[in-house]
């Protein structure tokens, strides 16, 4: 008896979507660790947003950990997620003589350094972002308590009382719906026409970028998936880009097991993009997917050309320590 014929299917596929540079160089500091210094290799908490490279690392020899009290060997390297941590962090570190690599994605660097400089000379430190988030936390915790207020929503800028006679300034969590975040700071600079901005925009060309290629498709598709974790922040805000952008149907899948067939089981095009720390092979499998149930066709949808690269940290590349000098 012959087969049925399958139904056609386009995918429009994103493009940029998945590891961003900062990623690639966090995940590529834990693999360079244990090719440098064997298993174990402990990590604190996370290194990126994503069930599925996390599980990889494990098996490898990584460890993840919450704090750094879990680690039992100082001998071992400990390695900081990319999303940053708390000065508490490598204070704690450094305290118990731990060999710590700091995977921090410099974009996220680059916010620290920001309300670091603004709160030397004398400000007070607006940050836009998720409370609760791993790189909010970091963040705020690059400061003593108090000097930064967190500002996740527009009843937070009606609301703020900031202290008096402190000139303001503000930064943002780098990984936010650039729509959002513009409307937040619009209303703060309506409320406080003195606000100090970024020198350049906190929030990451990834992040951006996969937005843009998200809008783009949107539209044009009867339903969108976004490759990535729950717990991934951008990966939820390109869900929310698709459904603002006018997709009937947007949802954030991990594996293929995720995907919700009576939601997608019957429409003729599909948009498909992955968070910044989602791997490539995570949409192929997703492609593969619905290459079983229809005869599909894949078009690439780019909106920019990435180039950016970050080095290994400085202890995975063989260098010398800085001097103070430097």
């Amino acid at each position: 008896m012959t087969a049925a014929p399958k139904p056609p299917l386009d995918i429009l596929l994103c493009a940029p979507r998945g590891f961003c540079a900062g990623v690639v160089r966090a995940i590529d500091a834990v693999e360079k660790a244990l090719a440098l210094h064997g298993a174990p290799v402990y990590v604190r908490h996370e290194i990126v947003h994503n069930k599925y490279v996390v599980e990889s690392l494990k098996r490898k020899g990584a460890v993840f950990v919450a704090e750094l009290a879990e680690v039992p060997d100082a001998s071992r390297p400990v390695i900081f997620s990319a999303h940053g941590v708390p000065k508490s962090v490598p204070a704690e570190a450094q305290a118990r003589a731990f060999f710590a690599i700091d995977a921090t994605c410099p974009l996220v660097t680059k916010v620290h350094r920001e309300a670091e400089v603004h709160h030397k000379r004398g400000r007070h430190i607006l940050l836009v972002g998720h409370a609760g988030h791993p790189e909010v936390i970091g963040t705020m915790g690059q400061l003593p308590p108090g000097a930064i207020t967190l500002i996740e929503t527009l009843e937070d800028v009606a609301t703020l009382t900031p202290p008096e006679g402190r000139p303001l300034a503000y930064v943002t969590q780098t990984t936010l719906s650039v729509d959002d975040t513009r409307g937040i700071v619009e209303a703060l600079q309506a409320r406080f026409p003195q606000l100090i901005a970024p020198h350049k925009e906190d929030i990451c060309y990834a992040t951006t970028n996969r937005q843009e290629a998200v809008k783009r498709v949107a539209p044009l598709v009867d339903g969108l998936i976004v490759v990535g974790s729950p717990n991934s922040s951008n990966s939820q805000r390109l869900r929310e880009v698709a459904e603002r952008a006018g997709c009937p149907v947007s949802r954030l899948v991990l594996r293929t097991d995720e995907i919700d067939w009576s939601l997608f089981g019957a429409i003729r095009r599909l948009g498909l993009t992955a968070g910044a720390s989602a791997p490539e092979v995570l949409v192929e499998e997703i492609i593969d997917a619905f290459a079983e149930r229809y005869e599909v066709t894949v078009e690439t949808v780019s909106t920019a050309d990435e180039s950016v690269f970050f080095p290994l940290p400085r202890e995975l590349r063989g260098e010398p320590a800085p001097t103070a000098a430097e």
